[in-house]
């Protein structure tokens, strides 16, 4: 049994233990009680037919049955001692550790306790990490990416800006020379950690937006002219 658990980005980076109820469904605990013989049962579901082909020829075959609960044993219906049949609901509490890094498709597996049949071992529950999409970062493995906007003074003399990251610190981004659009600035260890790691991170992309002003005065334009002449 697999279950999707959505979870922000956020939780991927600092990791969450989550308290899960989850209803399933147990053999009834009298279930033995309501068992009767039947000698065409093979095993839990299956029953042997024996289906004449022609006269004096006939053939045995296996056919799905969900009476059969054993090899021999059928379910004896109705039975006081399970009203309800052969399983009944119960609430379980599971604890899910979402341990810091881990990725959208990550599987936390809980040992045999999907739902319960008679005859039949318990399957696994496996929860399927799905994460929500962050409106701030973007995820690429272990790497953050994230999108600022400069003025075009800043592009053109540096600039020093913050970010809060996902823990809420903030994060310097800065740049002292020009900024072209297209321009990328790369925080070395400020990405997602790295699962199984203590200290190892990825890094953190901060794409620059650069706005540019709608007009300029004359007297702006003859001031670019002569800051850009000089630097000819």
């Amino acid at each position: 049994m697999e279950i999707p658990i959505r979870v922000t980005l956020k939780q991927l980076y600092l990791g969450e233990v989550l308290d899960v109820e989850y209803t399933r469904q147990v053999v009834c605990v009298e279930a033995s009680s309501c068992e009767k013989k039947n000698q065409d049962c093979q095993g839990p579901g299956v029953k042997l037919r024996v289906q004449q082909l022609a006269p004096g020829f006939v053939q045995q075959i296996q056919v799905s049955d969900p009476s059969c609960v054993a090899r021999g044993k059928a379910w004896k219906s109705p039975c006081k001692a399970c009203p309800k049949g052969m399983t009944e609901e119960e609430e379980i509490q599971l604890t899910v550790d979402i341990q810091a890094g881990m990725k959208d498709g990550d599987k936390i597996k809980f040992d045999q306790v999907a739902d319960e049949a008679v005859g039949h071992t318990p399957g696994d529950l496996i929860f399927v990490v799905r994460q929500v999409s962050d409106p701030r970062f973007l995820r690429d493995g272990d790497d953050l990416r994230t999108t600022i906007t400069v003025s075009l003074e800043e592009a053109l003399v540096g600039f020093e800006k913050f970010i809060d990251h996902l823990d809420g610190r903030r994060v310097k981004i800065t740049k002292e020379d020009i900024s072209v659009c297209g321009d990328v600035v790369k925080i070395v260890g400020e990405g997602m950690p790295k699962r199984g790691s203590k200290n190892a991170r990825g890094d953190l992309y901060v794409d620059l937006t650069i706005i540019f002003p709608k007009k300029f005065s004359i007297q702006q334009k003859n001031l670019l002219r002569q800051a850009l002449a000089m630097n000819a």
